[in-house]
């Protein structure tokens, strides 16, 4: 056990090395805050925003605002739904997506560890080009551990994409690793490294992310 938490805690800095070590992929960073409101016992409801930096941290290129909700069906599976608008910068000007998706979440608890398996359904509708679908599915693995009185959770995650609708292929994946730190009972800040590779015209392309995220539990 204690062999497998250093492996991870391992993994997280030798990832985050490689930020700067990277250097035929653009460096971004990623910010990314959440704010969550519990109705009852099974459902919630979060507020999201995300913003984003690319061209080695040069030109401000993306944003998101989302609204979920999240129903527990159980201890182990949960179902959600939201509605996400997305800016993102396309030849000089910042073009909209609106993006209405389904969740479905599968999270399992074993040996200290926890295990989530997230599935998740897009419909996107853009301005300037047709319509498209997409489907995500995102593995995390966190193990906690506490120092003092400071929980922390080592993890790593991969996610991948598939589109369809005009664009029916893999198309992307993001590997990442980090901890996340519980500041307080409501608050709990994340640092991550992600390695995005993304297929473009044709071509798979490698970005090397630094992300932060702080949640607010309500």
């Amino acid at each position: 056990m204690k062999k497998a938490i250093f492996v991870a805690i391992g993994l997280t800095f030798v990832l985050a090395a490689r930020v700067y070590a990277y250097d035929d992929g653009d460096f971004q960073v990623w910010n990314t805050d959440i704010e969550e409101y519990k109705i009852n016992k099974d459902l919630k409801v979060a507020l999201e925003e995300e913003f984003r930096w690319g061209g080695n941290v040069h030109e401000f290129y993306y944003q998101h605002y989302d609204v979920g909700l999240s129903y527990a069906l159980s201890k182990c599976w949960s179902i959600g739904g939201g509605y996400r608008q997305v800016y993102e910068l396309s030849k000089g000007k910042f073009k909209m997506e609106n993006e209405p998706y389904l969740t479905a979440t599968l999270l399992l608890s074993k040996g200290g560890f926890t295990f989530e398996s997230r599935n998740r359904l897009e419909y996107r509708y853009f301005e300037s080009k047709a319509d498209s679908g997409r489907y995500r599915h995102k593995f995390t693995l966190k193990y906690p551990l506490k120092f003092a009185k400071i929980e922390i959770q080592p993890f790593v995650a991969d996610e991948v994409f598939f589109g369809f609708g005009g664009a029916n292929q893999f198309n992307q994946n993001r590997l990442s690793s980090g901890l996340g730190v519980n500041l307080t009972k409501n608050i709990k800040a994340e640092v991550y490294y992600m390695l995005v590779t993304a297929k473009s015209s044709g071509k798979w392309i490698d970005s090397n992310v630094l992300g932060t995220k702080l949640k607010i539990a309500f």
